[in-house]
This record gives structure tokens, C-alpha cells and sequence, in this order.
């Protein structure tokens, strides 16, 4: 028989206040700030649609999972089972490179949090404001978790794989109504399946996607499985061989509990500006600025070099010669390419101009990146953009950027998060203008909605 649950670890102080706080509780800007961030993934995740990796998945789903059921698949209007929606909305949300970022833990919680929950939520018939109740609990627990697992961590297991699959199970288990020991069940099931690497990067290859779907599936599972009774590692992230023993060596306990009911982690998510990996936002606003300031074009760019933090160097290091868009997307040259000749490096540059534009290529090889001091000792709390131009007429020019573009106190407002949706809906021809405004006005309102059901018409 289990032991009685000791209350005085970390985790289960993290599950106690999951389990406790309501959405009174919660002040009203996080409450807005969830439903941006719900727009703002959505959005994302009907992007997805047609990508290959998408394409395969769905495959998979058809021939796995039932050809109908209570969730909704976002990318192609079809039903299923809760957990085969998580899978493939988890995916698809996270493969245009537009979905959120909280900077502290290094995680992308929508692409993790809100496919587990929209699914769960559509299973069980709960509300808008249950959806943004368990949402808020699965962004507070995974940014702590990986704040928890530190930078370490990050450097070889890609954090939204791995924590994103326990931030799936906290939001779905404070939908299920599950008690702290629940919860705490929950997150044991989840972290002993937490997985995701950073070797993908190298081949090209597709397992970021895989990432995302699965983290958004398994903590699904988790939260189903703890609710039916089935037991997992109540140290999971703080035990002898848990988490952070096999996959840290500067792990922090105190970041668990951090201000917790004080601090809420949700409001300090944000926005992605650029079509491609955070990391290389800060270098990208910065030159963009340089170039707008000087007044230059890229071909009076002889040299850039960019400061970064270690792990810029680290995730988009091993992308020397892209050889796919989404690869494009983790090469601080071409998006720097992409920014100073066509002036943005959003989902229409990519898929346009960064694999066909021989400017652009030719750009990247003049892009550098150096590991700076304090660049490195501020990241991940804060993400600092520095970069260093010399020109054709032998100036050296340099500019730097505090705080990019997207992060809290440089946000995007409702109207550009909205012009935003629009955007990724109509990429692919997701979404059309009119779906999508509809989508908007419902999500203002969530709080409000008596059901999650039917957020896009079946397909025609």
C-alpha cells in the first residue's frame, strides 16, 4: 500500500496550490493575458495545416485513433479522441514558429497546454472559463518546472518537450477537478515519460513536432490515468533519480514554490514577432533597428556580428547550411538575411525567400555569433539583443535591444494579436478572415462561454 503523501517537498507544495486556486483568485490581467495567449495559439495551430510532419501525423492518427469522437483536429475540422486532438494539435501549433515563449524557463506552454486542454475540455463538456482555469494552472506549473530544471537542462533536452509534458498534465488534471495528491499522480505519470532532444536540429528532421504532440498527448494521459487511480513518483521532479537528477546539474528547488498565489508566471509569456526560434529575435530587432537608424541596406553590410547567450549558440549552432524552412528558422543568418533585405522574417519571407533568395544565402554568411558575458549572465531572465555591423565603407556600427519585441513590456497589443490570428489562419488557407474574426470575438468572451465545442465548421 502507498506511504501517506509528506506535504513538505517542493512538488507537492506546487500541487497543493494547483489544486487550491480558483479563478477568483486569479487577478483580472492574468485572466486577459490567458486569452491572448489562447488566441495566439489557436491561430498557430491551424497554421500548421499541410505541413508535411502535420501530414504524417494525421496519418497516423487515421489509421490509430477513432475515425470520430468528442475533439476537435484544428488543422483539418475532423473528429477524435481527446487524445489523438492533443496529438495533432500539439504538433501543428508548434510548427510555424509563431506559438509563445516564456523567457525565465525556456518554454513554449501553448503549444503543450492548450491542445491537452481544449481536448479534455471538449471531452468532458466544461466551460470557457474551466479552459481558462486549467490552462492558467498548466502555465504556472510548467514555467516553475522549467525554471526548476535550469539551463542545464536546456542544452541538450529541448524544455518544451520534456517540462511541456508536465505542464499538459497539471492543466488537464485542474480541469478534471483532481485533488493536490491527484495532481501530484499526474505529474509523476508525465515526468517519467518527459522526453525531447535537441539532436534533431542536425538532420533536418521532423522531431520538434514530435515534441509538442507527444508532451500534449501524454500529460492528457497522465491526468486520465491519475484520475482512474494509477500511480506515479511523487518526487518525480526532486527524488533521488527524478527529473532533474537525469537531466540537470543545476537544478533549484526553490523555484517550484517560487510566489506562488503572488507571482503569476502566465502573465510573463510572450509573443513571437518573427516566424522563426526565439533565440534569434533579439539579434533580429536589434539589426533591424541598426539598419533603420544608420539608414543601410543589406548590401552595405560587409560583417554582423551577433552577441548572444549560450544557448543561442546551443540550439542554433549546429544550423550551418539550412536545408529545410523550418531548419531556416534555427539559422541566426538567414533570419538576420531575411530581416535585412526584405525587411521582416515572417511566415511569408520564409516560405518565399529563405531558401530561394541567393541574397539571403549570401547573408548568412556574413552573420557571426559570439558568446557575450553579459548577454549570458542576464539570459534566461532576460534576453538582450547586441549587434555588431562593420559596412563596406569600413564603419563599425552597433545597436542593442533590451527587450525584443513580443516580451511583456514590449508586447503586442490586442489589435496586433488579432491582425496576428489572421495572418496564420490565412496561411495555407487555414482559416478564413471571417472564421477567424469569429474566433476572436469567442475567445474576448471565454470566460463567458457555457462550452468549447466547434471552434472551426467541419470541412466541406
Amino acid at each position: 500500500m502507498p506511504s501517506s503523501p509528506d506535504h513538505t517537498y517542493p512538488t507537492r507544495q506546487l500541487c497543493e496550490f494547483l489544486a487550491r486556486f480558483t479563478l477568483a483568485d486569479v487577478p483580472a490581467p492574468v485572466i486577459e493575458r490567458a486569452k491572448d495567449l489562447y488566441l495566439d495559439w489557436i491561430a498557430s495551430a491551424i497554421a500548421g495545416k499541410d505541413a508535411p510532419a502535420i501530414r504524417r501525423l494525421q496519418e497516423f492518427a487515421a489509421a490509430m485513433g477513432p475515425q470520430d469522437g468528442p475533439a476537435e483536429v484544428l488543422v483539418d475540422r475532423r473528429r477524435t479522441s481527446p487524445y489523438f486532438a492533443a496529438l495533432i494539435n500539439g504538433a501543428s501549433s508548434h510548427v510555424v514558429e509563431q506559438d509563445d515563449v516564456h523567457n525565465g524557463s525556456v518554454l513554449h506552454p501553448a503549444a503543450v497546454v492548450f491542445p491537452a486542454v481544449l481536448a479534455a475540455a471538449q471531452a468532458e463538456g466544461k466551460s470557457g472559463a474551466d479552459i481558462l482555469l486549467a490552462s492558467i494552472a498548466g502555465y504556472e506549473a510548467g514555467i516553475r518546472i522549467g525554471e526548476f530544471m535550469g539551463r542545464s537542462h536546456y542544452t541538450v533536452f529541448h524544455t518544451t518537450g520534456t517540462v511541456g509534458t508536465l505542464a499538459a498534465a497539471a492543466a488537464v488534471a485542474k480541469l478534471y477537478g483532481l485533488d493536490a495528491e491527484g495532481i501530484n499522480q499526474a505529474l509523476g505519470s508525465a515526468g517519467t515519460q518527459a522526453a525531447g532532444l535537441w539532436e534533431f536540429l542536425r538532420d533536418a528532421a521532423d522531431s520538434k513536432q514530435l515534441h509538442t504532440a507527444k508532451a500534449a498527448a501524454d500529460g492528457l494521459m497522465s491526468a486520465w490515468i491519475a484520475r482512474a487511480g494509477f500511480t506515479g513518483a511523487r518526487r518525480i521532479l526532486e527524488g533521488a533519480q527524478g527529473m532533474a537528477a537525469g537531466m540537470s546539474t543545476d537544478a533549484d528547488p526553490f523555484c517550484l514554490t517560487d510566489g506562488l498565489g503572488t507571482r503569476w508566471a502566465t502573465a510573463e509569456t510572450s509573443f513571437k514577432f518573427f516566424a522563426s526560434c526565439r533565440h534569434t529575435h533579439p539579434a533580429a530587432d536589434a539589426l533591424k533597428a541598426l539598419m533603420q537608424r544608420e539608414g543601410i541596406a543589406a548590401a552595405q553590410i560587409e560583417r554582423v556580428t551577433t552577441h548572444v547567450h549560450q544557448g543561442a549558440i546551443d540550439v542554433l549552432g549546429p544550423v550551418t547550411n539550412p536545408a529545410t524552412i523550418h531548419q531556416a528558422k534555427f539559422s541566426m543568418g538567414t533570419v538576420l538575411g531575411l530581416v535585412a533585405i526584405h525587411g521582416h522574417a515572417g511566415l511569408g519571407e520564409f516560405e518565399e525567400q529563405a531558401l530561394q533568395d541567393a541574397r539571403v544565402a549570401a547573408f548568412r554568411d556574413k552573420v557571426e555569433m559570439a558568446l557575450d558575458d553579459e548577454i549570458n549572465r542576464a539570459y534566461p531572465r532576460q534576453w538582450i539583443g547586441r549587434v555588431t555591423v562593420r559596412t563596406t565603407d569600413g564603419r563599425t556600427l552597433e545597436a542593442r535591444v533590451d527587450v525584443p519585441k513580443g516580451d511583456p513590456d514590449n508586447t503586442l497589443s490586442r489589435p496586433e494579436l488579432e491582425a496576428k490570428a489572421i495572418q496564420l489562419g490565412a496561411f495555407r488557407h487555414g482559416a478564413s478572415e471571417a472564421e477567424i474574426r469569429e474566433i476572436i470575438r469567442r475567445v474576448w468572451a471565454l470566460e463567458q462561454a457555457p462550452d468549447v465545442k466547434d471552434w472551426l465548421p467541419p470541412a466541406r
